[in-house]
C-alpha cells in the first residue's frame, strides 16, 4: 500500500480553522435551505385551503370535493405525502384561521406544519395562537415542547408574580425578569400531594430537574441545591440556586410549603446579600430573589414587597392539577394526520411533511 501524499497528510497552515469557517457556513446553508423549503410548503397549504375557502363559499361545493381533491391530488402526486383528506381538511382549516396572508408569510410560517396543526387545534384565539406562535420561534420550541407550554397556559401565566423589579431594577432588565417568572408555577410532574413538605419538594424538584428546568422557562440553569454560605461561621443553606443566561443574573429560590408571610422575605434578602458578596462576580448583575408558597394574598405580598430594595419575585406552586381538557374539534386528530401522512413517522419528519 503507498503512502498517502504528503499534500493530504499535512495540511497547511490556518487549513483547520478554515475548514471550521466552512462547515459552519455550510450548516447555516442547509438550515436557511430547509427553513425555506418550510415555508414554501406551509404557503402552499395556505393557499390549497384558501381555493377549497372560496370555491365552497362562491360555488356551493360540498364537503365531498375535498375527498375526490384528495383522489386526484394524490394520483397526480403520488411522491408527496401532504394530500390526505384529513390533510387538507386542516389546509381549508389553517386559512380560515389565518386569512392574512402577511401573517403565515412572516409569522406562522417560519413554523413546520405540525407545529401549525398544535396552534390549530389547541387554540381559538388568533391573538393566543400568534403569541405561542412568536414564542415557538423565538425560543425554538419542538412541538412536543409547545404542546405542553400550551396545555399549561405558560404565556397566560408570564409575568404575573408579583414583584418589585420596577422600582429594584432599571429598565430593560426590570421587563426582562418580570417575564422571566410566572405565577402560578405548575410542578405536577412531581406526583406529590398538597401534604408535601419545603424538603420532599426541594428533593423532588432537583430529581426532575429537567421538567423543573422547562417549567421555569428559558434562559434559566441549575446551580445547585442546599447551597452553602459560610457568614461569620454560621452555615445558611439556599433551598435552589440558579443562573439566568439572558439576565446575567443569579436567582435564589427559596420554597415554602404553606402560605406566604412578609417575614419570609427577610430570609430572602438575607440570602441575597450573602450570594452578591459571595459568589457573584463584577460581570453579574445583582442576584434576584424568587420567593415560592403554596398560597398568597397578593395585596400583602404588595405591601410586603414595597419597602425591599432588593429584587424579589412571589409567586405560588400547584403540586396536583390536572392538565385542561384539549379543545374539542370536528378536525382529524394529529396523530391520524401523521397516520395518514407517513404511517406513524417521528416528529421532525412529520413536521415537514
Amino acid at each position: 500500500m503507498t503512502d498517502q501524499p504528503p499534500h493530504l497528510s499535512t495540511p497547511p497552515e490556518g487549513y483547520a480553522g478554515w475548514l471550521a469557517a466552512l462547515k459552519t457556513r455550510i450548516h447555516s446553508a442547509q438550515q436557511r435551505a430547509t427553513l425555506a423549503v418550510n415555508r414554501e410548503l406551509v404557503l402552499l397549504y395556505w393557499q390549497i385551503g384558501q381555493e377549497i375557502l372560496t370555491r365552497q363559499a362562491g360555488q356551493g361545493w360540498g364537503a365531498k370535493v375535498i375527498e375526490r381533491l384528495a383522489q386526484d391530488l394524490r394520483a397526480a402526486f403520488p411522491e408527496m405525502k401532504g394530500f390526505s383528506r384529513a390533510n387538507l381538511m386542516y389546509m381549508r382549516a389553517f386559512a380560515e384561521a389565518w386569512p392574512d396572508a402577511e401573517i403565515v408569510q412572516q409569522a406562522v410560517g417560519q413554523l413546520p406544519w405540525g407545529h401549525n396543526l398544535v396552534l390549530l387545534t389547541r387554540l381559538k384565539d388568533p391573538a393566543q395562537r400568534l403569541a405561542y406562535a412568536h414564542s415557538a420561534i423565538a425560543h425554538g420550541w419542538s412541538r412536543n415542547v409547545l404542546s405542553i407550554h400550551i396545555d399549561t397556559h405558560l404565556l397566560e401565566r408570564s409575568g404575573k408574580a408579583v414583584t418589585n423589579f420596577e422600582a429594584s431594577l432599571p429598565k430593560p432588565q426590570s421587563d426582562l425578569a418580570l417575564e422571566s417568572l410566572k405565577d402560578p408555577y405548575r410542578f405536577d410532574f412531581l406526583g406529590l400531594s398538597i401534604a408535601a413538605q419545603e424538603r420532599d419538594i426541594e428533593n423532588a424538584l432537583v430529581k426532575h430537574v429537567t421538567d423543573f428546568l422547562l417549567e421555569l422557562g428559558a434562559g434559566f440553569a441549575f446551580v445547585g441545591r442546599q447551597v452553602l454560605l459560610d457568614v461569620g461561621g454560621d452555615e445558611f443553606f439556599v433551598d435552589l440556586l440558579f443562573y439566568h443566561l439572558k439576565l446575567r443574573c443569579y436567582v435564589v429560590i427559596e420554597l415554602k410549603a404553606g402560605a406566604f408571610k412578609p417575614g419570609h422575605l427577610g430570609q430572602l434578602g438575607f440570602y441575597l446579600t450573602a450570594v452578591d458578596r459571595q459568589i457573584k462576580t463584577a460581570h453579574d448583575n445583582p442576584t434576584i430573589g424568587l420567593l415560592l408558597c403554596k398560597s398568597k394574598n397578593k395585596i400583602v405580598a404588595e405591601y410586603a414587597l414595597s419597602d425591599k430594595t432588593q429584587p424579589m419575585g412571589i409567586a405560588e406552586f400547584n403540586l396536583l392539577e390536572g392538565l385542561p381538557p384539549e379543545l374539542q374539534t370536528s378536525l382529524p386528530s394529529i396523530e391520524q394526520i401523521e397516520r395518514e401522512l407517513a404511517g406513524g413517522v417521528q416528529d421532525g419528519d412529520a413536521e415537514q411533511a
